[in-house]
């Protein structure tokens, strides 16, 4: 077991803004155990992804008044030097794997943009695209291992916070895993974009959604300045 101060001590590495929307929840008993969880595998030798100082890097790229759009992952990629804390994204250097090869791929035939070299998609945090993942953490090469430690509960909390809190956020849903996230967001205030995951398992539901030039269609709508996609 934990020492009782390493159980009951929280210090997220978050955005302030993002800390004071989220305050409520850090303090709730599953959030100390996600954390108990997390010490507990570094205890017995065990590699999460991504390291620690990145778990909550998709907050701290894209603070809580800057979103603009969500687009919404499931796990954190599982492969060694691939996770970074933005769903789909990887950093410099890495080879960007299949799925976001497709999101490259509709991005070139929706507004014309050559696909880049890299996978990093922090260029587009910094404008307002939050990248959030369900689950922040998973074991490496075990994919979804982290399904059920309580990251859900936080994210939906944070989806929650974002329609409640915010107007006119342009939702990404990207496969039936995200679209089940659909009923948290109020759609009375929000557009949602709903198409099947861009994996190579269901490409061709993802393939001609045209997201990104709807998306940049409904923020120039609302007076707000579009999303420029080129890496």
């Amino acid at each position: 077991m934990l020492p009782p101060a390493e159980q009951t001590k929280i210090n997220p590495q978050i955005d302030a803004s993002w800390l004071e929307v989220l305050k409520d929840e850090f303090q709730q008993p599953y959030f100390a155990g996600i954390k108990q969880h997390l010490l507990l595998e570094k205890q017995q030798g065990i590699t999460v992804y991504p390291p620690g100082p990145l778990i909550f890097n998709a907050f701290n790229k894209t603070p809580f008044d800057k979103v603009k759009v969500v687009i919404l992952g499931q796990d954190p990629y599982h492969g060694p030097g691939q996770a970074h804390g933005l769903c789909f994204s990887v950093p410099d250097g890495v080879e960007p794997p299949p799925s976001l090869k497709n999101i490259f791929k509709e991005l070139k035939a929706d507004i014309g943009i050559d696909i880049p070299q890299s996978g990093n998609l922090e260029k587009w945090a910094g404008q307002g695209v939050f990248l959030l993942n369900a689950m922040l953490t998973v074991r490496a090469n075990e994919a979804a291992s982290h399904h059920k430690i309580g990251w859900q509960q936080f994210t939906d909390a944070v989806i929650g916070k974002l329609s409640e809190k915010r107007n006119g956020l342009v939702f990404m849903l990207w496969g039936a895993f995200a679209k089940s996230k659909a009923k948290l967001i109020d759609t009375e205030r929000h557009y949602l974009l709903q198409a099947g995951h861009p994996s190579p398992l269901s490409e061709r539901y993802f393939f001609g959604c045209r997201h990104f030039s709807q998306a940049n269609n409904l923020l120039a709508k609302q007076g707000l300045t579009p999303v420029d996609w080129q890496l």
